[in-house]
């Protein structure tokens, strides 16, 4: 589920190598209940600096996952993982471009990591591909503009970013299925110059490219935002490209707290979130202050337009815009001077949910109350890379997969406020997938809420068919739903610093986030007491179909 990191003219100057560290937090000793001040000690601890963004396959994921296991073992909960431990290695790949691969355009090669960068398959093999003609396809932030897929068979479809990208653009890359490669104009340098797969897949694939602005202006001779769609440009020339892989580390977390039932704790109520984030901003640090400025800024008056004109996409920034935002971040420089920071910490996303479900373990390790049935805790890996260790792990369970009962899935769990966007509020949480296959589960939800102290508001519209977000098949809990698993998802909603080096922790809602951590905590403990399994009364899905909400 990774998403192209959006881009913004106006910020820092990229001028130091290393980040600052941001504010932190004594590790005080957590307690078994669930409190705001617990999951803030866990969460500067999980989303610290440190932790280098915990990216799929790297260093980073490794120190975040020990972090996890560590707080088990010292919890007493027992090891779900393999061979007797709380790890389950998921095989990962690290994909690199071959040595001698070039892109060649008017007889001259282009420079990899400054003219542009690949965005990689998990192939192993040279790509099939010479000389192809590039046509304009349209801006990827606005997809009316976007050419119908027939006019891309064959091409070089070269695509533009208007304004940031809000969602994943996966869905709408798909429908160039015919077209032998994508070149989107960015910042190369934004870019890694490899990426971790599980594909063991060495079949020929289409060439992905990220480019400059320069070269997408030579590609179709102008800036491709002031063209029509359709339009013709150059030719461009391949020579030997073919990728290098080698192996990567990556691994979820299990651990298990039985059942207090004998004749029950065979079966599983399953818990989750992700361990992995983006990692370090491949491009160097920014000033943390004037990006969360811009976004702030641009934000609101994008939300603002939307509101005015419900269904719209929003649309980019007027130069007047841009200009207004430049005032506010040239007054926020003669107060402070900048703190540059290039760690993408994902402490909402998804180290809320990360922390969550350990709190929710030491509950019941430490308070003595245990359902019926036995729990399991996962943290999957690679969520960011494409829902990679959850999709492992219900390939692969380490326990019998027809045992589990029910997942309940916590993805960025920590924010959710009037501040993040037009109706959110202390008491706000989205729900998705929680009736798609069992209404019974989505009443058991229902009820659990309405019994807690400050029961919380329900916002189903994303749980919605056809919704353009597809959160349902966005997060680890549809690799279990595509088993036929009652599910549901909650998440206090994706905000201004999603996937942005600003997701801090200071900027949480403690106490929102241990309201949602409760509840979780206790619809596990009914659903974990059940004198039945919950009842699948809608269709299950293909397992190894498309997702489809």
């Amino acid at each position: 589920m990774y998403i192209p990191e959006k881009t913004y003219p106006i910020v820092g100057a990229i001028i130091v190598a290393c980040a600052t560290a941001m504010q932190t937090i004594p590790g005080d000793p957590t307690t078994p209940a669930i409190t705001a001040q617990d999951l803030k000690t866990r969460l500067y601890i999980f989303a610290d600096d440190s932790m280098m963004g915990r990216q799929f396959g790297t260093e980073g994921n490794l120190k975040g996952t020990q972090y996890i296991a560590n707080e088990l073992a010292r919890l007493g909960i027992q090891p779900g993982g393999t061979n007797g431990g709380y790890f389950q290695d998921v095989p990962a790949y690290k994909v690199s471009l071959a040595p001698g691969a070039q892109v060649i355009l008017d007889g001259t090669p282009l420079v990899f990591g400054t003219d542009y960068v690949t965005n990689f398959p998990g192939s192993g093999r040279a790509i099939p591909v010479d000389s192809l003609q590039v046509v304009y396809g349209g801006d990827l932030s606005d997809t009316t503009t976007l050419i119908p897929a027939d006019q891309a068979v064959g091409k070089a479809v070269l695509l533009a970013i208007g304004t940031p990208l809000q969602r994943n653009p996966g869905q709408i890359l798909a429908r160039y299925v015919g077209a032998r490669a994508i070149i989107t104009a960015n910042n190369p340098r934004v870019a890694r110059p490899w990426s971790v797969t599980l594909s063991a897949d060495t079949a020929p694939a289409r060439v992905n490219l990220v480019v400059s602005p320069a070269v997408a202006a030579r590609l179709v001779g102008g800036d491709p935002l002031r063209l029509r769609t359709g339009t013709p440009g150059r030719w461009i020339h391949f020579s030997s490209m073919g990728f290098t892989r080698s192996q990567a580390p990556a691994r979820n977390v299990i651990g298990i707290i039985p059942g207090s039932d004998p004749s029950l704790r065979g079966e599983y109520v399953a818990i989750g979130a992700h361990n992995d984030h983006l990692g370090i901003r491949y491009a160097g640090p920014l000033d943390h202050d004037s990006l969360r400025a811009y976004n702030i800024i641009a934000n609101r008056i994008v939300e603002a337009r939307m509101h005015a004109t419900p269904g719209s996409p929003g649309g980019g920034l007027t130069p007047a815009e841009r200009a207004s935002i430049h005032v506010n971040v040239d007054s926020l420089h003669r107060i402070r001077p900048a703190r540059m920071d290039s760690i993408y910490n994902g402490a909402d996303d998804d180290g809320s949910g990360s922390v969550g479900t350990l709190e929710i373990a030491e509950a019941f390790a430490k308070s003595g109350v245990r359902p019926r049935r036995s729990l399991i805790f996962v943290w999957h890996t690679g969520e960011e890379a494409g829902l990679l260790g959850s999709n492992y792990f219900t390939d692969n369970p380490t326990i019998p997969r027809d045992s589990i009962v029910a997942q309940l899935n916590m993805d960025m769990i920590g924010r959710g406020g009037a501040f993040d966007f037009v109706g959110g509020g202390p008491t706000y949480l989205q729900l998705v997938g929680s009736r798609r296959l069992s209404t019974e589960l989505g009443d058991i939800v229902e009820a659990v809420n309405r019994s807690e102290p400050t029961p919380l508001s329900f916002d189903y519209a994303f749980d919605a068919n056809g919704h353009p977000e597809r959160i349902y098949c966005r997060s680890d809990h549809y690799e279990y739903a595509r088993y036929g698993i009652p599910i549901t998802f909650f998440t206090t909603g994706l905000h201004m610093d999603y996937h942005q080096l600003t997701d801090e922790p200071q900027y949480i809602d403690y106490e929102h986030m241990r309201k949602v951590a409760q509840l979780v905590h206790d619809v596990a403990l009914t659903v974990g007491n059940l004198d039945h399994r919950v009842v699948v009364d809608k269709p299950r899905p293909d397992p190894h179909g498309a997702c489809v909400q």
